[in-house]
């Protein structure tokens, strides 16, 4: 057994001890712009600097739903996240699994080409995929009118590409797929084909091998992948900026922007509670992800 010297017993203390005071000094620093915007949102005066209330009222919160349109931004903004992100779940969730047990020689051409859509930054896509989009939502406004008239604005706010719900659920689902289908490939890697097999010898179809066997052991994967299309789609606000016009579909990125330009005395009450109502959901989702997160990403389920 070796022996531990004072003095390296010594040097390792003092190194603890300059690690724990940096960590702890990051931490401060980057809590304390949420600290601010928890005490901001409750405060009757908010300010810019960061101050104890002196008058304790959750007023702001109640204006961001009765004077704004708070209710509808954060319904818009559930909506099409929570679709993007469910679509994007099914999606890797299939193709990982396809990717994972296929042995063509494509497959890691592809699983790299895919890659350069996370690469390229979101604004050199904005034009091409604003031309595409725009050619569908003409072609689809062109069968719609004739048919339904006048409600086929109404149709075309969830169904349009331009101007609707459907296009930006389709371009989040598209940026967020490339990483989800890396994640969910990679950990179906790690899932022993046992399980699989066992089914099959039972005599399980396809369907069955996929919901009894294959979704269990995947919930972890799908939990993590879906995170991190949740947590970046949720954060975008160009996408939403080019794509929505309508203030009926606006989302809660676009409105705390718009609430930010009013060209009156800035409402920092208003714009905290904004921002921490904004904050929320990615809290909640983290949360609920965490203990998935470490199962995926310390190697899965092993045999």
């Amino acid at each position: 057994m070796a022996v531990v010297s004072p003095s390296e017993t010594a040097n390792k203390g003092r190194s603890d001890l300059i690690a724990y005071a940096t960590l702890s000094l990051i931490s401060i620093f980057c809590a304390v712009p949420f600290f601010w915007v928890l005490l901001a949102s409750l405060d009757g005066n908010a300010q810019l600097f960061l101050h104890w209330p002196e008058q304790w009222t959750f007023a702001n919160y109640v204006r961001v739903f009765t004077k704004e349109d708070g209710a509808k931004w954060l319904f818009n903004s559930l909506f099409v996240v929570a679709s993007a992100t469910l679509l994007v779940m099914v999606l890797s969730g299939l193709g990982g699994y396809a990717l994972s047990r296929t042995r063509a020689w494509w497959k890691l051409p592809f699983l790299y080409a895919i890659l350069l859509i996370r690469v390229l930054p979101p604004t050199a896509l904005v034009v091409p995929l604003y031309k595409f989009l725009l050619t569908l939502n003409n072609a689809e406004a062109a069968v719609l009118r004739p048919i339904f008239g006048s409600y086929a604005r109404d149709i075309m706010r969830w169904t349009g590409f331009i101007d609707g719900y459907l296009g930006l659920i389709l371009v989040l689902a598209t940026m967020q797929l490339p990483l989800a289908l890396w994640i969910m490939k990679t950990f179906f890697d790690g899932l022993p084909k046992d399980y699989e097999e066992a089914a099959l010898m039972d005599g399980a179809t396809l369907i069955q091998r996929i919901r009894r066997v294959l979704i269990p052991l995947a919930l972890p994967g799908l939990a993590a992948a879906g995170l991190f299309a949740f947590m970046s789609a949720w954060g975008d606000f160009l996408l939403p900026l080019i794509f929505l016009s309508s203030p009926e579909l606006q989302t809660l990125p676009l409105g705390l922007f718009r609430a930010f330009l009013r060209i009156n005395e800035i409402d920092y009450g208003l714009l905290t509670a904004l921002a921490f109502i904004y904050l929320l959901p990615a809290v909640v989702a983290f949360g609920f992800a965490r203990r998935f997160l470490v199962q995926t990403f310390s190697g899965g389920v092993k045999g």
